[in-house]
């Protein structure tokens, strides 16, 4: 005969029952309440990532279309303007491409007295994303050389042209000189800017040019090769310093870069239409693509012009200091066919200075200095 309960025993009893069935319902609402706050916090953390869409020129709410623009294979725009000779009377035909946070707008300033004598005509166009050009966001390192390639002939340049690219267009130069150096009479590039992540640079050559950047701007580029997702945002939010160039910050500038910089502030007056797109298919797709890892290093390039029909120039000043010139100096070793100019004392825009463009632009077409 089963023995007897008492009351005291069933009591205790109910009270651990319901202490059990508290402790197990309080536990199911905290890790319901974790759960929640984990989602939201991976919902905020997407949505902080994702950049905004681009406001495409001549959609509802982006700016108006005032270029001259081609339609290219692919349906997107490249906005283009035209400078010098009429181009039926030219003897030279360059291609312009701009640098970062720069457009068509940033044109060649030649002497109107070195552009009659030589029949010089120039195009400049905006790259994906800047100015009036549609942005690109599948743009590779190939696709810039090709699109030069597609407005070489629309406009019909001709078989061969010449090409020039100013700091972050000169990487678009490396990458005509891999993909389409048949249809090249000549480059050009100007203080290009160089990818520390190419193959052939000596290690401890990348990492000691790598770190005289600005700590904050290390970080940008570490971000753009290696989590290139989280670009838009490191470069949008507030916590802490992000890329000092897209601020416009002067301490990125050498002493003469400075002088320099009053005289283009006085003449630039479209600053305005460069980011009108937004910055992420512009600037950010920039350091993404500029930094990201490359189908091929310049460092392995073969000449292209074996039988010197024509050629290609780097003019670097050895005190710029965004880009440094011990890594120039190491390409142009490597590759015995350029032709490298080093200006001493001379920074990052140095082509700016009287008489400089005239200097790279005769020395491209007829070998003058």
């Amino acid at each position: 005969m089963a023995g007897k309960i008492s009351a005291a025993s069933a009591r205790a009893h109910t009270r651990k029952s319901k202490q059990n069935t508290s402790f197990k319902l309080l536990s199911g609402i905290f890790t319901k309440t974790l759960l929640v706050l984990f989602v939201g916090a991976l919902a905020w953390a997407y949505q902080a990532i994702q950049p905004p869409p681009p406001k495409t020129c001549g959609s509802p709410d982006g700016p108006l279309i005032t270029a001259s623009r081609i339609k290219l294979m692919d349906g997107r725009h490249l906005a283009y303007k035209e400078h010098g000779v009429p181009l039926e009377a030219a003897k030279y035909k360059i291609v312009k491409v701009h640098g970062f946070d720069s457009c068509r707008l940033d044109a060649v300033p030649l002497s109107p007295e070195l552009v009659e004598r030589l029949g010089i005509y120039v195009v400049s166009f905006d790259r994906p994303g800047y100015g009036e050009s549609d942005p690109n966001p599948k743009r590779t390192v190939k696709s810039m050389a090709l699109d030069i390639e597609e407005l070489a002939d629309q406009l019909r340049l001709g078989s061969k042209f010449y090409v020039i690219g100013i700091s972050m267009g000169g990487q678009v130069i490396w990458s005509c000189l891999k993909y389409i150096p048949h249809r090249l009479a000549g480059a050009t590039l100007v203080a290009p800017v160089v990818n520390y992540w190419w193959s052939g640079f000596p290690t401890n050559l990348s990492n000691q040019a790598y770190q005289q950047m600005l700590p904050q701007d290390q970080w940008v580029l570490r971000v753009s090769h290696y989590a290139p997702w989280l670009t838009y945002w490191w470069n949008s939010q507030k916590w802490f310093p992000s890329s000092s160039v897209i601020a416009h910050s002067i301490d990125i500038f050498s002493s003469e870069d400075r002088k320099l910089l009053m005289k283009i502030s006085s003449t630039r007056n479209h600053a305005a239409q460069v980011r009108q797109q937004g910055e992420y298919e512009s600037l950010h797709r920039d350091l993404i693509v500029g930094f990201g890892a490359w189908e091929f290093s310049p460092l392995e390039l073969d000449n292209p012009f074996p039988n010197n029909e024509g050629s290609v120039h780097v003019w670097h000043g050895d005190e710029d200091r965004l880009v440094p010139v011990t890594l120039q100096r190491y390409i142009a070793e490597q590759l015995p066919w350029i032709r490298y100019h080093e200006l001493p004392g001379a920074g990052h825009l140095f082509m700016v200075a009287d008489g400089m463009w005239d200097n790279i632009v005769k020395t491209l077409l007829v070998g003058e200095k």
